[in-house]
Formats: C-alpha cells, sequence, structure tokens
C-alpha cells in the first residue's frame, strides 16, 4: 500500500516507514502531522477522486530536519560593472510516515 501526497506544492509518493523530506511545516520534532494524500493505491484498489479521498488520511512523526544542496547564483550586467553573488540551501523537515488509511 503506498500514497502519494501533497506538501509544500510538491507531491511524493510514500509508503508506512519511510521517511520522506518535506517542506519546513508548523510542527516541533517528535510530533505528528497529517499530511493530504492525492491518492492511495492498496493492490488493486485506486482511491483518486475527493469523493473517495475524503475519508483517506496519511499521518508522520517529524524525525528531525535536512539541508538541501546548496545552489550558488551568479548575475551581471554587462559594460556596467555591476554583479551579484548569492547562495541559497534549502531546509526541510524530516516525516517517518506511520500509517497510511483508506477511509
Amino acid at each position: 500500500m503506498y500514497a502519494v501526497i501533497a506538501s509544500g506544492g510538491k507531491q511524493s509518493r510514500v509508503a508506512e516507514g519511510e521517511q520522506v523530506h518535506v517542506e519546513l511545516l508548523d510542527a516541533e520534532q517528535g510530533s505528528e502531522v497529517s499530511l493530504t494524500p492525492v491518492l492511495v493505491v492498496d493492490g488493486e484498489t485506486v482511491l483518486a477522486t475527493p469523493a473517495q479521498l475524503s475519508g483517506a488520511s496519511v499521518t508522520g512523526r517529524v524525525v528531525g530536519w535536512a539541508q538541501g544542496p546548496k545552489i550558488d547564483g551568479f548575475t551581471y550586467k554587462r559594460r556596467t560593472n555591476q554583479r551579484r553573488r548569492f547562495g541559497h540551501r534549502q531546509k526541510y523537515h524530516v516525516v517517518e510516515i506511520t500509517s497510511i488509511k483508506k477511509g
């Protein structure tokens, strides 16, 4: 059994016991979070419409946080001596999926 969840404008496939990186949530480490399922597959049964997913739920526990790769950027405008270097490193919450329910 697996599900596709939506979090932070992105979707990812998850199964029970799996750890997944999601955008930062408003939750403390060790707390339970509820994620929005977009699709739930259990063998031959596929739940995909909003009416079918009304009772479905995916819950997880916040294990910690992680950082993504560093992105280095550089912008310039020619002939004007205008240059700018910048960097970015995205932060994520690590969530362990505890249960997937069809409802």
